[in-house]
């Protein structure tokens, strides 16, 4: 009987543990795919920027402006980049 309980009380701290981490990972999880996000709307404005001449440095800056802002921190570098 007191073996079960133990086992009770392990199962029901190791769910508290894993609800208590997976709220940041969740957070993280969505930072990395807005990061990859932005990276690859940077990479498109490049090779669209081109034609253009519209060309923005893919640098840690830049990517988690992008990351972070997504399609508003792209549009905000291409504005920054022509008045610059």
């Amino acid at each position: 009987m007191e073996v079960i309980l133990y086992f009770l009380i392990a199962i029901v701290g190791m769910v508290i543990v894993v609800k208590l981490f997976s709220w940041p990972l969740k957070i993280l999880g969505k930072l990395i795919l807005n990061g990859a996000l932005g990276v690859l709307l940077l990479l498109l404005v490049n090779f669209v920027g081109e034609y253009v001449g519209i060309s923005i440095a893919i640098n840690a800056v830049t990517a988690l402006i992008a990351g972070f802002l997504g399609v508003p921190g792209v549009i905000f570098l291409i504005i920054f980049n022509k008045l610059m």
